[in-house]
């Protein structure tokens, strides 16, 4: 039986997701600040992926939504344009990279 997914570990399996070939070339700060939970930021550095806690003092793109919206996104339920789309998602910054999230981490 598969655990339910939780913000805690989707924050922790991040590093275990991610796709490094599909990060070759690049360096970004992803942050996620969530309404309703603590927000945390992913780290692509040099085709390593690192995910904290906390909120990052430079990040590339911030990404505004609730948890149940990004868990929906990342168990698949719910596509990122289509919760941009419906107004549950809001992005600052290198919006182009939101484009790439999918492609860096496998299901």
């Amino acid at each position: 039986m598969t655990q339910p997914l939780t913000l805690e570990r989707i924050v922790n399996k991040l590093p275990q997701k991610f796709n490094p070939e599909q990060a070759t070339d690049l360096n970004a700060i992803f942050q996620f600040r969530l309404t309703d939970a603590k927000p945390f930021y992913i780290d692509i550095r040099d085709g390593e992926c690192a995910s904290e806690y906390g909120l990052h003092e430079d990040p590339n793109l911030v990404l505004h939504l609730d948890e149940a919206t990004l868990i929906r996104i990342i168990s698949g339920e719910q596509d990122g344009m289509g919760a941009f789309m419906k107004g549950q998602l809001r992005a600052e910054g290198n919006v182009m990279l939101a484009t790439r999230l999918g492609k860096l981490f496998s299901r």
